[in-house]
C-alpha cells in the first residue's frame, strides 16, 4: 500500500494528497501517517510546499468526514436498535441500551470528542459517524473537523519535512501510538460507561 500511496502523491501532487486523505477518512486502514509524512518529505525534493500539503490534506479530511457524517445522519435510533437485535448485535455483545448510553455521552462531550479524536488514528475517521447520528450542527462539525485535522496534518507534515528521506522512521512510532491511544480510549470509555451505570443504579435504588 505504501508504494501505491507514494505513486499517487508523486504523480498528482496536491490533488493526490486530498484524494488519499479523503479516502483514508472513509477507509481508516489506509495510513494517514504515510500520506502526510511522505508529503512532508516531498516538499524537500519537489515544488510542493509544506502549507500546500497541509491545506490539501485538510480539505481531504473535511470531504471524507462530511461523507461519513451524512452516512451517520442517515441512521435512526430505530435502525440501530433493529441492527443490534440481529446477529451483529449478538456477535459484538451490544444491546439496545448501549445506543442510549453512547448517545447521552456523545451529546455531553460531542465538541471535545470531534476535536480531539481527529488526532487519534482510526478513531479520527470513525468519530464522524456518531456525530451524524447525533445530528450535530453541520457548521460546528466542519469547524471542529478543520481545527482538529489541521493539528494532526501539520504535525505529521512537518515531521516528514524534518526527517527528509528518513520519513519512514515515523511509521513504526505511529503504529505504537495508534495501539496505545486506541486501547487507552477504549479503557476510558469503559470506565465512563461503568460510572454512568453505577450512578444510574444508585438513583434507582434511592427511589
Amino acid at each position: 500500500m505504501q508504494a501505491w500511496i507514494i505513486q499517487i502523491i508523486d504523480r498528482f501532487g496536491y490533488i493526490g494528497i486530498s484524494f488519499l486523505i479523503a479516502l483514508e477518512n472513509i477507509f481508516p486502514p489506509i495510513p494517514s501517517e504515510v500520506i502526510l509524512t511522505f508529503g512532508g518529505f516531498m516538499t524537500t525534493s519537489s515544488k510542493l510546499t509544506a502549507w500546500g500539503v497541509i491545506i490539501a490534506s485538510t480539505i481531504g479530511s473535511l470531504v471524507g468526514a462530511i461523507i461519513l457524517y451524512y452516512i451517520g445522519k442517515s441512521f435512526t435510533s430505530e435502525k440501530l436498535e433493529n441492527w443490534l437485535s440481529g446477529k451483529w448485535g449478538r456477535f459484538l455483545h451490544l444491546k439496545k441500551n448501549n445506543i442510549n448510553i453512547a448517545g447521552i455521552w456523545f451529546k455531553r462531550y460531542e465538541k471535545w470528542a470531534v476535536f480531539f479524536c481527529r488526532c487519534i488514528p482510526v478513531v479520527r475517521s470513525l468519530i464522524s459517524i456518531p456525530a451524524g447520528i447525533a445530528k450535530m450542527s453541520m457548521w460546528l462539525f466542519i469547524l471542529l473537523t478543520i481545527a482538529g485535522s489541521l493539528i494532526w496534518n501539520t504535525a505529521l507534515v512537518y515531521i516528514g519535512v524534518a526527517l527528509g528521506s528518513s520519513w519512514r522512521i515515523i511509521i513504526g512510532y505511529m503504529n505504537s501510538y495508534t495501539i496505545i491511544t486506541v486501547v487507552a480510549l477504549f479503557l476510558l470509555l469503559f470506565v465512563l460507561v461503568m460510572i454512568y451505570l453505577k450512578k444510574k443504579s444508585r438513583n434507582k435504588n434511592n427511589l
